[in-house]
């Protein structure tokens, strides 16, 4: 029975350099095959592209982070371009999405969420020409208007990751068969957990989101991937499935969806 995982959604670039070379050194000893490395912004789609460089199991996203002020044409223009010149090293366009938290602080006026809506649609606009999975920042309120989005592009690789919303909009994701992932919180979350049992096995991954830190028995600990272990099992209880089919399916299905 091989317990191999992927973490299909971490900033690896926002951990010191210590902690980063510690998760990539025990790799190996914690069975974690690859890393799904999503981007923040221009610097942070630079680094991840370096740390893929220096280690094959770190796979590339490069995208723009929604919940952060706008950038300036400019940069989304350089991180489009650099999307393109990477092409073939990339897994994915992302982080990429809307700024749900940031709109609720009122820090985002209408005008400037326009504005997230334009830089969005030309992400997932470019995701489609590249035949690329794009890893989406969509929940709640936002979650249905992404869709839409995706909709409009036909680009059906995508990757809600740590989804939260309605039941009418998972229904729609489950129809359009959009991936999601889990989270360290399953453990202790009851939406995630009822999301958990609603969703297919077969259109599941597991994440960190690292370096995000979780409560529950994960309290005070850094976000390491080792913890998608500890998920795993508990989807497989939730699912009332054994951990070894839970195991092989949450791999395969990044392995699918990444195209790695």
């Amino acid at each position: 029975m091989s317990n191999k995982i992927i973490d299909a959604h971490i900033h690896l670039d926002m951990y010191k350099p210590d902690e980063r070379s510690g998760i990539l050194r025990d790799m190996e000893v914690n069975d974690v095959d690859a890393l799904i490395a999503v981007s923040n912004d221009l610097a942070s789609a630079q680094g991840t592209l370096r740390l893929a460089h220096e280690d094959n199991r770190v796979k590339p996203a490069l995208g723009f982070h929604p919940e952060q002020p706008l950038p300036a044409d400019e940069e989304v223009g350089d991180l489009l371009a650099m999307i393109e010149q990477y092409s073939d090293r990339l897994v994915a366009i992302g982080e990429v999405g809307l700024p749900y938290y940031i709109q609720r602080e009122g820090k985002v006026t209408a005008r400037e969420r326009e504005a997230y809506v334009h830089i969005l649609d030309a992400f997932i606009q470019k995701a489609a020409q590249l035949n690329k999975p794009v890893a989406l920042h969509a929940i709640y309120e936002d979650a249905p208007e992404v869709v839409g989005l995706l909709e409009k592009h036909s680009l059906s690789n995508a990757h809600f990751h740590w989804f939260k919303g309605d039941s009418d909009t998972m229904l729609q994701m489950r129809r359009n068969g959009y991936f999601i992932s889990v989270t360290p919180d399953i453990l202790y979350k009851n939406k995630t957990r009822e999301l958990a049992r609603q969703y297919p096995l077969d259109k599941m991954m597991a994440e960190t989101d690292g370096p995000w830190p979780f409560e529950g028995p994960f309290k005070g600990k850094m976000t390491h991937p080792y913890m998608i272990h500890h998920s795993v099992r508990e989807l497989a209880a939730l699912k009332r499935v054994p951990a070894e089919d839970v195991y092989k399916s949450l791999y395969d299905n990044t392995r699918r969806l990444y195209k790695f």
